[in-house]
Order: C-alpha cells, then structure tokens, then sequence
C-alpha cells in the first residue's frame, strides 16, 4: 500500500506541472498582443509622443521597440511602474528594468517588447529612434 500512495504523488506533481504550465502558455500574449498592451499602458499614464519600431527581420534583440515621452522624472518613473505591474498582473512577465530610480531614460525589457521612456530633453539628447529608421545614420541631418 506504501508504494501505491508513493507512486501516485509523483503523477500528481507531473500533473499539477503540466497544468501549470498550459495556463502560463496560455496566458503569455503574442508579441503583437503585449505591443498592444503596452501601447494601451503608456496611453492610459498620459505618455507622450509614442513611436512604435517594427524590428521583426532587423535584429534578434526584440520584435518591437516603443519609444515614449514623460514631462518630468517622477512621471517617466511612474509610467514605468504602472507597466510593469500591470504586465505582471495580467500576464505573469517579470521585466528588466534598467533607470527607474533616476527617471531620465527608463529601459523596461519584456522579452518581445523594448521599451524606452524619457524626459523630453534626454530623448532630444539621444535620438535613439533615428538609429532603427531606414536611410539615417547617428548624427545625419534630414534633408
């Protein structure tokens, strides 16, 4: 009879893996679907000039990159609080979040989706958004 009861406990934990494995794949959105979430997110914390970059076929870092602006520090670190709670909340992703605490450029890594939220005269300062468009270089002018 012991070596029933033992034999079961490990088909139950298999199980209980397998189940809680099925929700987590179920719950993790498509790279378009946390684009979208991420993009209600900003929108919903009153973010700022929004530019979403396709990077599918250009780079294996990411799908997407967004790039936002906050008016002041306490906004940008808030708007990146907000965000990544909530992708926490909703569908279970710890991201990597790099700048919070000074809030001049936060960098949050979801896996899919990278993104960039500034102060608008440290996003002036940088132009990182001009490095992913097609023709521009660091430091060309447009004409």
């Amino acid at each position: 009879m012991e070596d029933s009861v033992l034999s079961t406990e490990p088909q139950a934990a298999d199980a209980a893996a397998s189940d809680a494995a099925e929700t987590a794949a179920k719950s993790r959105p498509t790279n378009v679907e946390l684009l979208e979430r991420v993009l209600s997110s900003l929108d919903d914390d009153k973010a700022e000039d929004v530019v979403q970059i396709d990077l599918r076929g250009k780079t294996a870092i990411a799908d997407f990159m967004v790039i936002a602006t906050g008016r002041s520090s306490r906004q940008v670190a808030g708007i990146a609080e907000k965000l990544t709670d909530r992708l926490k909340q909703e569908y279970g992703i710890l991201s990597k979040v790099e700048g919070r605490d000074t809030g001049d450029w936060v960098l949050i890594d979801t896996g899919d989706v990278i993104v960039h939220l500034f102060r608008p005269e440290v996003r002036e300062f940088y132009q990182i958004e001009k490095l992913w468009q097609p023709g521009m270089t660091p430091g060309s002018e447009e004409s």
